[in-house]
């Protein structure tokens, strides 16, 4: 069925959009920094700090009354959000200066009665301090930093610079785009969305490096061709492959994401984000800016013999 989406043999020029992507990029990169700077992140409690205490009630939570009794507290920001089920309600206060955890969690206790009918379990409490927030924060820059750069490395010694270039770019490009769909939507940035960040750098170069491989493989086979129809040819020729693995991906992640749970939203969310993010990537930012480092063919000069050039089929 899946074999049906894409025919076997393809002729889609996406390399004469490359200069429509380059803009629609750029302009998404500017908007993905506007958001950041302006509106910023919602900070889950692993990197902003503060007291999380999880409820269940016996019937669906009144969201809206719940917050209303804790701002009423004057504890500073409070958000009250459903997590899960309708009867699993999730509280976040910040740090309160001159009350322990434990008085906070005792203000909570006595009026959160006055919002909810009914038998209230308290499931857990968490709290992070400022000082381990902002390490998380710290240390979830620089795993992104390191992934990217163990990227460039790889690339550089398979391929060369010209790849790693590419492939540097196209997920520098992912990165900020997602960081920007999470400013854009309000999700929770925790520890799991750094963990999907760091998926979604290795699904796009698993994608990119596929099409360098071809490319690679197509400038041995037809060394007079020119290359912007070269790498028209070798896009179409992992074409299949790429919506494939593209659509059965996609259809696990839509299970997380409606059937995972509040835990696993932000995760999800990141990870069908970045599936796009990082598909388009590999067709219109990694391949095109070859011509813009002017990848040489010499290195390919070469090759054996038994590579006869054959045109490609029509």
């Amino acid at each position: 069925m899946l074999l049906k989406l894409v025919p076997v043999s393809t002729n889609i020029r996406f390399i004469d959009y490359r200069k429509f992507a380059y803009v629609l990029s750029i302009l998404m990169i500017i908007g993905s920094f506007w958001l950041y700077f302006s509106k910023g992140l919602n900070y889950g409690i692993d990197f902003e700090g503060g007291i999380m205490i999880e409820i269940g009630t016996e019937g669906p939570a009144d969201i809206g009354a719940i917050r209303s009794v804790m701002s009423g507290l004057k504890m500073g920001d409070v958000k009250v959000q459903e997590f899960g089920a309708p009867n699993d309600v999730l509280i976040r206060l910040e740090h309160q200066e001159g009350l322990t955890v434990d008085e906070v969690v005792e203000k909570v206790r006595d009026a959160l009665p006055n919002a909810v009918k009914g038998e209230i379990s308290y499931r857990r409490t968490e709290t992070v301090g400022s000082t381990v927030s902002g390490e998380l924060i710290a240390d979830g820059i620089m795993a992104v930093v390191l992934a990217i750069g163990a990227v460039l490395v790889y690339i550089w010694f398979r391929f060369e610079w010209q790849f790693s270039t590419g492939a540097v770019i196209a997920l520098i490009h992912d990165v900020i785009l997602t960081i920007g769909m999470f400013s854009i939507t309000g999700l929770e940035f925790n520890l799991s969305t750094i963990a999907a960040i760091l998926t979604i750098v290795g699904y796009s170069l698993n994608d990119t490096v596929v099409v360098y491989d071809r490319i690679r493989e197509n400038l041995r086979k037809f060394r007079k061709m020119p290359m912007v129809d070269l790498l028209t040819l070798s896009i179409n020729d992992t074409l299949s492959r790429t919506v494939m693995t593209s659509v059965t991906t996609l259809i696990a992640l839509s299970s997380l994401f409606f059937l995972g749970g509040e835990g696993l939203h932000g995760f999800s969310a990141a990870m069908i984000w970045g599936v796009f993010v990082g598909t388009y990537s590999s067709i219109f930012i990694a391949a095109p800016v070859l011509l813009w480092v002017e990848l040489q063919r010499e290195t390919y000069d070469d090759a054996e013999e038994t590579n006869m050039e054959v045109l490609p089929p029509k």
